[in-house]
């Protein structure tokens, strides 16, 4: 027997689930190619239907409820069978749109690279990549997963390791050919990154005392690898990020000592299960990632 099914707009509902991947009505209206003012009165009357708020006005934005996440997975996994099942009963080619967020050194030092070769070998799957600094929210940045630094551990996440990241300083080669102890760095500007503890625990693991640090602060490796290749100082870099400057000479390893301060997950809501083009990517990243040390 059929289950009792509500009498609720499609249009409606459609509205809902490009709102919550947007994460704006704003973006929402660019997508379905009508003005912001339609998507609220959507929202507003499936709000109605439903007895129920679906967002939340405050300072920062719009904020889905509880409500409106419950919905979200399931209005989003409808609407890609859907899609999927016009386009074999079409003849047409399904295409599957992955927007996925990535942080920039992963980006810039890893993944691009090697894009070409998974494009390839998946071109049903339309690749989107959208850089941060590591700080991302999957759901309200419209995204379906993102690439992060870290230690595997974020509240609500499911997370798969990709590649181990070990850090060592690295500095200009006229730099690095100074170095002969790690007390030398004393000597040196300390490039940091946001994350304070890092040269402490490297010159603990080095069994030397750590200098005071007073040196610029970043919230990229990216930047601090391009500062240090330009003689600005030494960083704690992830090695794996920074092979190809290192081949090039545009940086050097002056120590062998390594500090394993977390590793590039890929990462997606637990509430949500993975498409086949998410599948699909983090098999192809693991594939890549064959050799390298693994977190």
């Amino acid at each position: 027997m059929p289950m009792d099914r509500p009498d609720i707009p499609l249009n409606a509902l459609r509205v809902l689930e490009v709102a919550m991947r947007q994460g704006s009505f704003t973006r929402a209206a660019i997508e379905l190619r009508v003005t912001q003012a339609a998507v609220s009165h959507q929202i507003g009357r499936l709000e109605d239907l439903l007895g129920t708020k679906l967002f939340l006005r405050t300072s920062g934005g719009l904020v889905p409820t509880d409500e409106a996440m419950a919905l979200f997975p399931v209005l989003e996994g409808g609407f890609d069978a859907m899609a999927r099942a016009l386009d074999r009963v079409t003849g047409r080619h399904h295409v599957e749109v992955l927007n996925i967020g990535v942080v920039t050194t992963f980006a810039v030092g890893w993944l691009m690279p090697r894009l070409t070769r998974f494009r390839d070998l998946h071109s049903h799957v339309d690749l989107r990549i959208l850089t941060n600094n590591n700080r991302v929210e999957i759901a309200r940045e419209g995204l379906d997963m993102a690439i992060r630094f870290g230690d595997g551990r974020w509240p609500g996440q499911e997370a798969e390791p990709i590649l181990a990241a070990p850090l060592a300083p690295l500095g200009a080669p006229e730099i690095a050919s100074r170095l002969r102890a790690p007390g030398d760095l004393g000597r040196e500007s300390l490039l940091r990154s946001y994350r304070a503890d890092e040269w402490p625990r490297w010159f603990e693991a080095a069994g030397s005392g750590c200098p005071p640090l007073t040196g610029p602060v970043f919230d990229s490796s990216v930047a601090l690898g391009s500062v240090a290749a330009d003689s600005g100082g030494v960083a704690l870099l992830p090695l794996a990020m920074f092979e190809r400057q290192i081949a090039e000479g545009r940086l050097a390893r002056p120590f062998e000592v390594t500090l394993s301060a977390g590793g590039y997950f890929a990462t997606w809501p637990g509430d949500r299960p993975r498409s086949p083009a998410m599948i699909a990517f983090c098999d192809w990243m693991r594939s890549e990632s064959i050799g390298a040390r693994k977190v």
